[in-house]
Formats: C-alpha cells, structure tokens, sequence
C-alpha cells in the first residue's frame, strides 16, 4: 500500500510531482524530507501548505533548472556540477532558501576547488571575422559590428574547461580525445566580450593580438545576397590569451 502523509489538509503520496519554476520532476516524499530540519522537508510537512498548479502538481516558485542539483544532492548526500558550471552563487542561494546547510557548504567548497589546485597552464587563441552592418544609405547608416563566427584554437580540454557548454565541437573530427589540439571549435555566441571574460575568470590574460583586412578587390564578384559596402569593411582578429 502505498505511503501518505497529510499536508495542509491534503494527502501527499510517496511519490511526488514537483513543479518548479515551469519544470516538473518527479521524486519521492522521503527524498524530498530526507534533511528533517530543512525548510523543504518543512514545506511537506503536517504545518505547512505547498500549492499546485493547473495540472496538480506542487508548486515551488524556485529556479527549475537549479533545482536538479538540490534533489542530486539529497539522493546521493553529495554535490557534483558538470563541467564549466558558472551558477554556483544562484546555487548557494537555492541551498539557503530550502534550509539545506550542507548543500550550501558543498557548493562553496567547490567553488574553492580551483583555488586549491594548481590551475594548467596554457594558450587560447580566440578569433573572428567581422564587418560592420550598413544599411542603404551606406556609411550614414551604420547599424552594428558584425561578427560572422568566433573561433577557438588550444588543447581540446583547456578550451573546453574555459568555455564549458557555450563551446560548439560540431565541426571538430576527433570527437572524445582530450589530450590533443585542435583549430576548429567555435562559440554558440557572437559576443567576443563574454569570451574574454570567461578567459578572465579562468586566470587567462592577453598575450597578445593582431588582425588584417580580408576584403578583395573592388572588382571582386561578390555572392548574391553580400553588401558591397559591407564586403569592403571585412577584417579579421586574434586575441592570444595565456595562463601560467
């Protein structure tokens, strides 16, 4: 027979579907009131109501998505974040709003890690190619640079430790081999600024740069669709960042 348990008036089953901030989990009733003392143990428990939403399903006006690492942790009594994981301040503040000290202690603990440990040394180069938008009326009318694509070149597992999820490996060939260098990985994003600053964060620093005009001649056959103008503003970039 399966367990039950009253809360506010309602009966909670064993197994519970959560939504959190839009996104639903399902998980059991001793997961969720494993750490007795905690303000989420409390929600479901005899003195406190947790409302549902149009489906049924409890409702918790938290970060859905950061939520995952606090039912991880309450399983398994242990915090582990995938690589380049950057929340770990929204993290801090989900573990202390649902009363969960130890979680809270983990993720600092973490954030600790890198400071720790000897960081590895290494180069990154990162580059684009970009223009700048014009509209009709030509130089009167600048719009915004334009950047057609950021690329990253280093050892795989520095860049990939450097830019974690907004790194795109699709063009790469040697897919799963970390220990090598590669020239073909580019961002998900074509903001040359966030990249520096995740180079920054990482203990990179600029080593040094150069960049060129790639614009052809005047009487170059440009493809259908490409802007004379635009075409005459191309220029190429590269940033070399190193950390020691």
């Amino acid at each position: 027979m399966e367990a039950a348990q009253d809360v506010g008036g309602a009966t909670v089953r064993s197994v519970v579907e959560l939504n959190v901030g839009g996104v639903f989990y399902t998980t059991s009733l001793s997961t969720l009131t494993g750490e007795g003392d905690s303000n989420l143990a409390g929600m479901f428990g005899e003195k406190s109501s947790v409302e549902r939403d149009a489906k049924g399903k409890y409702f918790l006006d938290r970060d859905g998505v950061l939520f995952r690492y606090v039912l991880d942790f309450l399983r398994n009594k242990a915090l582990v974040l995938p690589e380049g994981f950057r929340e770990r301040e929204r993290l801090r503040q989900e573990a202390k709003f649902f009363g969960l000290p130890g979680l809270e202690k983990a993720v600092i603990e973490h954030a600790e890690l890198p400071a720790i440990g000897k960081r590895p040394p290494g180069y990154i180069t990162v580059g684009y190619r970009g223009s700048f938008a014009f509209g009709r009326d030509g130089l009167a009318d600048v719009k915004f640079r334009k950047l057609s694509r950021i690329l990253v070149c280093g050892r795989v597992a520095l860049c990939r430790d450097v830019f974690g999820e907004t790194l795109n490996e699709s063009r790469d060939p040697d897919h799963g081999m970390s220990d090598r260098y590669t020239s073909r990985f580019f961002l998900k994003h074509n903001f040359i600024e966030q990249a520096f600053d995740m180079l920054q964060e990482q203990g990179f620093r600029l080593a040094g740069s150069c960049g060129s005009g790639t614009a052809g001649g005047s009487t170059e056959q440009l493809k259908p669709g490409v802007d004379a103008e635009e075409n005459r503003w191309n220029h190429y970039n590269e940033f070399v960042f190193v950390r020691e």
